[in-house]
């Protein structure tokens, strides 16, 4: 079971809103110890994923919390929008699949980065994606 620690929530309206973002994002990887690849990896896939929801979604919430699942610590990081969904989320999760420019990896490539990676959406009531990065993971 996965129990949540710290959480802080952040709005998402505009580009400008990245950077801070990112950057706790980062502070909460520091604070539980975790390495610099997997704190590289894990800002990687926020960048993508938060780029996402500025441009398909019109902005929305991002969720940071430090979780534990029994002696393993991570960050979780939820993307919530209310933007129009994915229409087919079995293509938007193949490789090469894009409908616009952006850091190049897409859904899949951001799954890659991390342990854990859950989408859900619904045509018409946005997106939301849950990602953890495990410490050690």
């Amino acid at each position: 079971m996965t129990t949540a620690a710290d959480k802080e929530e952040l709005f998402i309206a505009k580009e400008q809103d990245v950077v801070p973002l990112r950057n706790l994002v980062k502070e909460y990887g520091v604070k539980i110890g975790m390495g610099i690849l997997n704190q590289t990896k894990l800002i990687t896939a926020t960048s993508e994923l938060v780029r996402n929801l500025l441009k398909y979604g019109g902005g929305g919430r991002v969720i940071i919390e430090s979780v534990t699942n029994g002696r393993d610590f991570g960050v979780r990081v939820v993307f919530i929008d209310k933007g129009p969904g994915i229409k087919d989320i079995n293509l938007a999760m193949q490789d090469g699949y894009s409908t616009g420019k952006s850091l190049g990896l897409g859904l899949p490539g951001t799954k890659r980065l991390v342990n854990e990676f859950d989408i859900q959406t619904e045509l018409g009531n946005g997106t939301t994606v849950t990602i953890i990065k495990w410490k050690n993971g």
